[in-house]
């Protein structure tokens, strides 16, 4: 296959530490159209590149195999973008060690990186292992929380539709106090705005309040802002489509990510699906302060 004709084809290459979910991820693909290979050796990965297919590809990527390593590893993901630049998405599937020791607690079975000794010893060698190529994923996913139903739910928002009949865009809140959520394509930022956190009253609300979206409405900032923040994204979300993506993710993000960033991404979420657009949200400092609580 050519790099012109993998160009409209996405390929996902998925990976992470043992229990994190990999194994459900890829299956979750492949009901979405994409063609799988789970535990592909990476001398193999040229030739399955190389070779014909009609379908977007999914290639799990597991420490197991008798020839990883992560020298061999990121060189094969430079080689791949450097051929055929964004068809090629790393996704790295995480959760915490308390999470990952349930799992392997619940399923009996010995961690391939201490067959011998504790999973946890396990769980840590394995994520120092693959900390370098966590830092180049374009897409992580925090299965933590998240039954495999769930992570089955968040891989058809994020991959869903590989053929390109229709874009699904998701957006979301974040507070820049934690850094950028990975994989979003476009930032906006909303710290300029009125700021909740100064009144008393509203202090501990969220923006899905209506008291607090009043609020910030009060800023007459707010109102052009969203204006001309949706014309962008009906001027640049049919020409992604055109191109046939599958996913567009947009985030806002303020300083707590509890009040304005959570006000506008509820406002452009609603705008978007009365235009007709595929869309979901995720707040993402609301989400971990009810895991938190």
């Amino acid at each position: 296959m050519t790099s012109d004709a993998l160009l409209t084809l996405p390929v996902l290459l998925i990976t992470g530490p043992s229990g994190a979910g990999r194994s459900t991820a890829i299956n979750a693909l492949e009901d979405q159209g994409f063609e799988v290979i789970d535990n592909l050796p990476l001398s193999l990965l040229p030739r399955v590149l190389d070779g014909p297919h009609r379908q977007p590809l999914a290639l799990g990527l597991d420490v197991r195999n008798r020839d990883f390593s992560i020298g061999a590893l990121l060189e094969a993901i430079e080689g791949m973008e450097a051929s055929v630049g964004d068809a090629v998405q790393l996704v790295y599937l995480d959760a915490n060690d308390d999470v990952l020791l349930r799992r392997y607690s619940e399923t009996r079975r010995r961690h391939p990186l201490a067959p011998t000794g504790r999973p946890l010893d396990g769980i840590a060698a394995e994520k120092d292992l693959l900390q370098p190529i966590r830092d180049k994923a374009e897409v992580l996913i925090d299965t933590t929380g998240l039954s495999p139903h769930d992570l089955k739910a968040e891989m058809e928002r994020l991959f869903g539709r590989p053929d390109g009949q229709m874009l699904s865009v998701s957006v979301q809140s974040f507070s820049y106090k934690r850094g950028l959520p990975r994989g979003l394509d476009m930032v906006l930022d909303c710290r300029f705005l009125k700021n909740p956190h100064w009144d008393a009253d509203l202090r501990h609300l969220t923006g899905q309040d209506a008291n607090v979206a009043a609020y910030v409405a009060t800023d007459e900032g707010l109102e052009d802002f969203f204006k001309k923040t949706t014309e962008l994204l009906k001027l640049v979300l049919p020409a992604h489509a055109k191109e046939g993506r599958a996913h567009f993710s947009v985030g806002f993000g303020c300083t707590g990510g509890q009040h304005r960033s959570v006000v506008l991404t509820e406002k452009v979420v609603s705008a978007l699906a009365k235009e007709g657009w595929q869309v979901s949200k995720r707040h993402r400092e609301l989400e971990r302060r009810s895991h938190e609580s």
